[in-house]
């Protein structure tokens, strides 16, 4: 699968080993141990930091449009041809099914990378504003955006590739230098991107710096460290607030994608059949491990058995599979830990008076591996937890409503506002309700919002800012005014 069993950290243009050793990255389907990553500690973080603002500071990568476009695509590039060798990494190190590394988990995020690239090309960088006369002092006023300076990025597990590229891209796009701090337990896929930068692009030595930790806490170094200028952090909205609360002690900025609880509205003029379906299956994607997957389905009131006897149906078909099988949906949750979690919020379930229409534990004949059944909870309020707090995993809440204004009241009574769905009849009618969703993105009748050029983030607890388009794009800029008397 790989040419080693081990990788190591990206640091000032060198691939080297981590002064805390090494440590193990898991298959969650099997429990396999596939190899080791590179262990960072506080001095090697340090150094990475260093390596940054260096090369922010004393090269030319900020200024140098034409040089940056061309470096993005030698590492897209350098990614497609080891396509193959990274979907195999994917699929054992997430747990991801083998048809979302065509999408989503590889292939799209690695493609993305193009876009940023001609966007460096371009874009606006300057605007003339003319000539007036402020004050009386004959002036001509310009408007220049540049880079922010040290990007540190924060990224969780569940699309390791996506959230990796979604900082890099549009940080290196925007003149930035980068250190990259992807989560524990998937350390490989962002190693790889380490490895493809050091060998197979110009990308100059401190501009992406690549620190993989079995230690969490290690990314808090980022966030306090004043040579950082930003920081970018994907992950839980309780980890997010501690991010931007550290942060404050030297007035940082940071961009916040954090969790989410989004509802799937189906419309009393919807095919309930196909509403339903559709679903269940965006709701099991990656065994649910997404923060914008539709996890509360709201459905008309007096067909709300029928729903529950559609949608639980469809869940048991697609079923917990093996993610190297193309059919696979649902695959292994990432680790024990995180199968604890969800069982503990289905015990909660239970006790709040919930029932499941299907799933509800561990499936069958599967020993080995982190798995959960594809889950159908019914019978709770919007007030319960399992339906208001995000569980990260194949659990889906079904709640019933009475009309338009009742769906849109119950998707909006959520600490969170980051995506939804909406499913009817009459286009215009669904749109209507869309609108009045507030969440960062909604897909009307499986409209699918995803692309390099949308766009993305939450309302409210989802969040601060947006990730991708020229918007996610220009969280990475400052803007400066330049006035010159004439």
């Amino acid at each position: 699968m790989s040419r080693t069993n081990d990788r190591l950290l990206l640091v000032d243009g060198r691939l080297v080993p981590g002064a805390g050793g090494a440590f193990e990255t898991i298959n969650p389907a099997t429990e396999e141990v596939l190899g080791t990553a590179a262990d960072a500690s506080a001095d090697d973080m340090d150094r990475a930091i260093a390596a940054a603002r260096r090369a922010f500071d004393e090269t030319g990568w900020a200024t140098d449009h034409a040089f940056r476009a061309r470096c993005l695509r030698q590492l897209r590039e350098g990614l497609r041809r080891r396509a193959d060798e990274l979907r195999e990494l994917t699929i054992q190190e997430v747990g991801a099914p083998r048809f979302l590394t065509f999408g989503a988990q590889l292939d799209a995020p690695v493609d993305d990378l193009a876009w940023f690239a001609d966007l460096v090309e371009d874009y606006a960088w300057e605007r003339d504003l003319g000539r007036a006369e402020p004050m009386g002092m004959p002036s001509h006023r310009r408007v220049v955006r540049e880079a922010v300076g040290v990007v540190g990025a924060i990224t969780p597990w569940n699309f390791p590739h996506q959230i990796n590229l979604a900082k890099l891209g549009p940080a290196l796009a925007a003149g930035n230098t980068v250190v990259l701090k992807p989560a524990p337990d998937t350390p490989w896929c962002a190693a790889v991107v380490g490895e493809v930068i050091a060998e197979e692009t110009d990308i100059p030595p401190g501009v992406v710096n690549v620190v993989t930790s079995s230690d969490h806490a290690l990314g808090a170094q980022l966030t306090r460290d004043p040579r950082v200028d930003l920081v970018s952090f994907t992950g839980s909205t309780a980890t997010g607030r501690n991010v931007m609360a550290s942060a404050a002690g030297t007035l940082k900025r940071v961009f916040l994608e954090l969790g989410g609880k989004s509802a799937f509205v189906v419309l009393d003029d919807a095919d309930l059949r196909g509403a339903c379906s559709y679903a269940a299956f965006a709701g099991i994607t990656h065994a649910g491990q997404g923060c914008a997957i539709t996890t509360r389905i709201l459905v008309p009131r007096e067909r709300h058995d029928e729903a529950v006897e559609i949608t639980a149906g469809a869940l048991a078909k697609l079923g917990a599979g093996d993610p190297q099988d193309d059919r696979t949906i649902c695959g292994p949750v990432i680790s024990a830990r995180q199968r604890e979690r969800i069982e503990g919020y289905l015990e909660l379930a239970v006790e709040d008076g919930g029932a499941f229409a299907c799933g509800g534990g561990r499936p069958e004949g599967r020993d080995r591996g982190f798995w959960i059944e594809p889950t159908l909870i019914t019978g709770l309020t919007n007030d319960s937890r399992a339906a208001r707090e995000e569980i990260f995993g194949p659990v889906l809440v079904i709640l019933p409503h009475d009309g338009d204004d009742d769906a849109v009241r119950i998707a909006n009574d959520s600490p969170y506002g980051l995506s939804g769905a909406v499913h009817g009849g009459d286009v215009e009618r669904a749109r209507g309700v869309a609108r009045r969703l507030r969440t960062g993105t909604v897909s009307v009748n499986g409209g699918v919002w995803y692309g390099a050029d949308v766009p993305f983030g939450g309302y409210k607890q989802s969040g601060i800012g947006r990730e991708m388009g020229v918007a996610g794009f220009e969280e990475y800029l400052e803007t400066k005014s330049i006035a010159e008397g004439v």
